[in-house]
């Protein structure tokens, strides 16, 4: 795996001084939840505000990051 944060991963652009800083603000994982934005309630995941890692379980179980960081 070469990216060690979601957000390098999955390229959204929500880090500080991301591309969508400005238009979406700055994701609740980051700075210190970037390999595990999983536990961070309110990240921005298939088009939508996420809430609780039990509300969006299916959501992070089903993603190509979490699947990468969990093999």
């Amino acid at each position: 795996m070469k990216a060690n944060n979601c957000w390098k991963f999955k390229d959204c652009g929500r880090e500080k001084g991301g591309k969508k800083e400005k238009e979406m603000g700055i994701c609740p994982a980051y700075p210190k939840n970037g390999k595990d934005c999983w536990k961070a309630a309110g990240t921005f995941c298939g088009g939508k505000v996420q809430g609780t890692f039990a509300q969006k379980q299916g959501t992070c179980m089903a993603c190509d990051w979490y699947k990468a960081v969990k093999s």
